[in-house]
């Protein structure tokens, strides 16, 4: 066996996990307060053009802030309409989704690249050398996150009060806690995280943006969220599993004897996320108030 094609398929898988399991994490904090957006693969999207222009105009850095910002403003949105307008959670994700194919493909025709805009190589953000090849650094944060993501929600006040407002938020209300406000946190910084992953497509790992750049993977970091029935540390296997997925058909591309057409295996991360979805559903238990807008009596 040549290992040199295996450490590939890893080194892509890694890179592949790392915007399923930041979005997945950052969902499993909104939905543990008893919001859920699926609008997901929109900030995804938004954030990957948003974030190519920012590397572009200061720097890799400031492209992945800048996409991280959009994502936590398009979450704020989201949570006021949601939680202080009580608009239907379902239908605001739809909107998010819908906005976001417009702009970005507007935004590609105005920049004059309507398919595809390339980043510069300086603008993008440096990788790490390992035995696996170049890495980027933020491979290791989507790897700790879902640590340091556990601990909040299981060992910190503000993680029991997360759980409290999913759970029973009148009897939270009751308690002296903010139900809104603590929705409207929880799904903003579930938003930042998505935008972090989005801009981490464009800056980070693919070196360029196109309206498709997000393919699905807002739609597969939910299914992530279901498959972890909201623990973080199951959110990395499940993003490292569907991560290894998607890339199997690219690795299969690199390979000198091509046996297996790479077009069935585009559609393999997809067909286990509805077998992995519809084995789980029904078994997973979440928060009482998931989805349910609060009317303070």
């Amino acid at each position: 066996m040549n290992w040199s094609y295996v450490l590939d398929l890893l080194r892509i898988s890694l890179h592949a996990m790392v915007p399923i399991t930041l979005t997945a994490v950052g969902e499993i904090i909104g939905e543990t307060a008893g919001l859920f957006n699926i609008g997901l693969e929109g900030i995804l999207l938004i954030s990957a053009f948003v974030g190519a222009l920012g590397a572009k105009a200061g720097g890799p850095i400031v492209g992945l802030l800048v996409g991280m910002g959009v994502g936590m403003a398009i979450g704020l949105v989201f949570s006021i309409i949601c939680a202080y307008w009580k608009g239907t959670q379902m239908i605001a994700g739809i909107g998010i989704n819908l906005f976001a194919l417009g702009f970005v493909a507007f935004g590609l025709i105005k920049l004059g690249a309507p398919g595809f805009h390339a980043v510069p190589a300086e603008a993008q953000l440096l990788k790490l050398r390992t035995p696996m090849g170049a890495l980027s650094p933020l491979i290791f944060l989507a790897i700790a996150l879902p640590f340091v993501a556990y601990w909040f929600l299981k060992r910190t006040r503000a993680g029991l009060i997360l759980k409290a407002v999913g759970e029973n938020p009148e009897a939270a209300d009751v308690a002296g806690i903010n139900v809104n406000l603590t929705r409207l946190l929880a799904t903003t910084f579930g938003g930042a995280l998505a935008g972090l992953a989005g801009a981490f497509m464009s800056v980070a790992w693919f070196g360029s943006v196109t309206k498709e750049i997000s393919a699905g993977r807002g739609f597969i970091a939910l299914a992530t969220v279901v498959f972890s029935g909201l623990n973080p540390l199951l959110a990395l296997v499940g993003g490292f599993i569907f991560g290894f997925f998607q890339s199997l058909a690219t690795w299969i591309k690199t390979l000198p004897v091509k046996t297996i057409p790479w077009q069935f295996v585009d559609m393999l991360p997809y067909i286990v996320t509805l077998l992995v979805v519809s084995g789980v559903v029904g078994r997973v238990r979440f928060p009482k108030a998931l989805g349910v807008p609060y009317k303070r009596e």
